[in-house]
């Protein structure tokens, strides 16, 4: 199904044989797994209290965003 044979070396075990995969294909993961991790990290930041329930979302705001004051 698949694949042929004698493409590349890979490493078999009872019969089935995985393939290394590609450098890029290394890279790319690692660094999209360093992504991810930057992502759930900076949310944790943002979102950490209200995730823990420590804080409600609707009790305050991390700046200001002038609600309720007159401009002149």
């Amino acid at each position: 199904m698949g694949g042929g044979h004698g493409h590349g070396e890979g490493t078999t075990y009872r019969g089935v044989t995985i393939h290394h995969p590609k450098r890029w294909h290394t890279v790319t993961g690692k660094g999209l797994c360093a992504v991810m991790w930057f992502w759930i990290m900076y949310r944790a930041k943002k979102d950490g209290p209200v995730v823990l329930g420590w804080r409600h979302p609707w009790e305050g705001h991390d700046g200001d965003h002038g609600h309720g004051k007159a401009v002149d």
